[in-house]
């Protein structure tokens, strides 16, 4: 635990009688706990609920919730164990953290699979009552890590969570099974008391939650004060902590997770453009959280259609996009797969569409619950024929309702679909997020077509005003938007290759050749109203422009910034890029890679972007790549930063007395 500070707690007496326990509280600047357990023990519920009071209190947060891939995976076994770590602090954070502080093990398999993250000195708070024979022999214990020096290096503290959360709720009336069910609130208490964390919130929403059943509601808000009460009165936890709230913009916090912050992107991207919108989906991990938000936003004109698969889904999103209306669909990447004969359509009939994909680890099926950043390249080729698209990749959880709404903004504005990349990372991790005022949201228009566009001499001579579907805009070159059924405005539209203007079937070969390259050329016009890269080079300002660039997309925003600070803080110079459109590139892009001697691309796969950047601009860029299902990590990061600045620093070019460059 970073910036440990003790602070001196005066004795407290009660009325009349002797001084109460005087425990130590130790301020500290950050803390990252993880809650771990069987997928059936609570632990998502458990951090969401820490995370809110930390949220409350007004830390400044982060969070990584990991679940296992299967449904229901045997009980007690290591492929069953499901976490949440959450990262608070006083000041601006950019992850989750690398390796948690604190450690809460519900049971042996918990405890064995994630051991490993820990750092030497970590707290681990284990539930003894799990730790029978049986038990220990499904994680793969030959003796009970408790009683040998399997532990020794860390702060272990042994709690029987079970069984005092049993003798806590017995008056309720309870089975023993459903009693201990409560024990993650009996952990989630204990925690509240270590870190000063409100507990009204928690309370409240226990009551609100288990409100039809009385008994569980009694007893899970009792076994949570009852281990906050455990904490202040055991001699067995002698130190609290204390994480004083982060300094942050004024305005109205909550905290949000991606898929919902896309969610509510989406919506607000439907009422900006004052269309009416269409979801056609099909449940799929982890985009469905998704569908279940915008199901419930239907006062906002959003319409949900669960499909029977995906191909129907985007079918239907695709027939609602030429009804006028805005469609979306969302999936991840093996569903892409599926739908990309349907967004080729899309491509050709040149219709506003938004497909978003929360990216996971393949291929097929792959990774169910792991993050990845592997269809990067499927997004921007993944369709027979040339078949551009734009790329748009949030890099926050509150980033994603910033990144839907500009998605919504391309699509409509330039009638193409485009595809928007989150990942697992981002769609379930979460943050304090600004609630942005309405005022503030840029206004769509989607221009309908409400009149012929096009005039031709008919059999008589007379003028004939008819209505041509690809007539381009001078300046976006989208074609039109008529609603079927606007008198005068009859037309017909398919997968086939159209001619230019009329939108008739056309086979010429001159005429594809044209087609191609103006469907290309749409795409590429899209940069001509993106603003100009940020660039991160706090040195530069002072005459001494960091040498070593680091680029990267979507959801490495958060390890790489880390682990930028991390090297400048060590003095190493260091300039951070970061894309939100991939495709197309913004304009100065090409400038911005040449300004450096060397360029790093961390992602989640095997080197798509660095693939990306070589062919198109030469730049040797390096890659840093990792295909682990889980985010990059900020320490293993900045090592590979900062020796790359040092060989760049050994390795400066000085003026000779002839004025050339030579080795220094």
């Amino acid at each position: 635990m970073a910036g440990a500070r003790v602070a001196t707690v005066p004795a407290r007496r009660g009325k009349g009688g002797p001084a109460v326990t005087t425990k130590q509280v130790k301020q500290l600047d950050r803390v990252i706990i993880r809650f771990a357990g069987d997928s059936g023990d609570g632990m998502q519920l458990t951090g969401d609920r820490f995370t809110s009071e930390s949220a409350a209190f007004g830390n400044d947060l982060a969070t990584f919730p990991n679940f296992p891939a299967e449904i229901r995976a045997p009980q007690g076994t290591l492929p069953g164990v499901s976490s949440f770590q959450v990262h608070f602090a006083d000041h601006d954070i950019l992850t989750p953290g690398d390796r948690p502080d604190v450690l809460v093990a519900m049971n042996p398999a918990a405890l064995k699979a994630n051991l490993g993250d820990l750092p030497r000195g970590a707290t681990i708070i284990v539930d003894t009552h799990d730790f029978t024979r049986r038990n220990l022999q499904k994680a793969g214990y030959p003796t009970n890590p408790l009683e040998d020096d399997t532990l020794a290096e860390f702060q272990v503290h042994p709690v029987d969570l079970t069984g005092m959360t049993v003798e806590a709720v017995k008056e309720f009336g309870l089975s023993r099974k459903d009693a201990a069910r409560a024990k993650n609130m009996f952990a989630l208490g204990l925690l509240s008391w270590m870190y000063g964390r409100p507990t009204e919130t928690t309370v409240e929403f226990l009551t609100r939650r288990f409100a039809k059943v009385p008994a569980i509601r009694d007893a899970n808000v009792t076994a949570f004060r009852t281990g906050w009460n455990f904490g202040e009165t055991t001699e067995a936890f002698a130190v609290s902590y204390e994480v004083k709230p982060a300094p942050m913009p004024a305005g109205t916090y909550r905290n949000i997770t991606g898929n919902l912050a896309l969610a509510y992107g989406l919506v607000a991207g439907a009422v900006q453009s004052g269309l009416p919108a269409l979801l056609g989906t099909y449940p799929i991990t982890p985009a469905s959280d998704i569908l279940h938000e915008l199901s419930k936003h239907k006062s906002f004109g959003i319409t949900t259609f669960q499909a029977e698969d995906e191909i129907a889904g985007i079918g239907a999103a695709i027939g609602a996009s030429f009804a006028g209306h805005l469609g979306i669909t969302t999936t991840s990447g093996p569903g892409i797969a599926l739908k990309s004969e349907a967004i080729g359509l899309a491509v050709m009939t040149e219709l506003p569409l938004v497909v978003v994909n929360v990216q996971r680890g393949g291929p097929s099926t792959g990774l169910p619950t792991k993050t990845e950043q592997s269809d990067l390249l499927q997004a921007m080729f993944g369709r027979n024929g040339e078949a551009p698209v734009p790329v748009i990749a949030p890099s926050s959880p509150g980033d994603c309702f910033d990144a839907a709404l500009e998605a919504v903004r391309i699509a409509v504005t330039h009638r193409t679909p485009v595809m928007l990349l989150s990942d697992g990372y981002l769609a379930n991790g979460s943050e304090p997020w600004r609630v942005p005022d309405p005022a503030e949201l840029p206004t769509i228009d989607p221009g309908f077509a409400t009149a012929p566009n096009h005039v031709s001499e008919g059999k008589d001579g007379t003028e004939v005003h008819d209505f041509w579907p690809y007539v381009r805009d001078a300046e976006t070159l989208a074609r039109p938007w008529a609603v079927p059924g606007t008198p005068g405005l009859e037309h017909r539209i398919g997968g086939l290759e159209k001619g230019d203007g009329h939108g008739n079937i056309s086979y010429d070969p001159a005429n594809h050749d044209f087609m191609v390259r103006t469907r290309a050329a749409k795409v590429a016009a899209i940069a001509d109203a993106l603003p100009p890269l940020e660039v991160d080079d706090p040195t530069a300002a002072d005459g001494q422009p960091a040498k070593v660039l680091v680029i990267g997309w979507g959801s490495t925003y958060g390890p790489i910034g880390a682990s930028v600070r991390r090297v400048r803080k060590a003095g190493g110079r260091v300039a951070q890029v970061h894309l939100r459109h991939v495709n197309p590139f913004p304009k100065d892009l090409g400038e911005v890679l040449a300004r450096y001697d060397k360029v790093l691309v961390p992602e989640m796969n095997m080197g798509q972007l660095r693939m990306l950047l070589r062919a198109e601009y030469l730049v040797d860029a390096i890659g840093y790549n990792q295909v682990n299902g889980l985010p990059i990590k900020a320490a293993d990061l900045s090592r590979v930063i900062a020796d790359l600045v040092e060989e760049v620093d050994d390795s400066t070019l000085d003026m000779d007395a002839s004025g050339e460059r030579s080795n220094a």
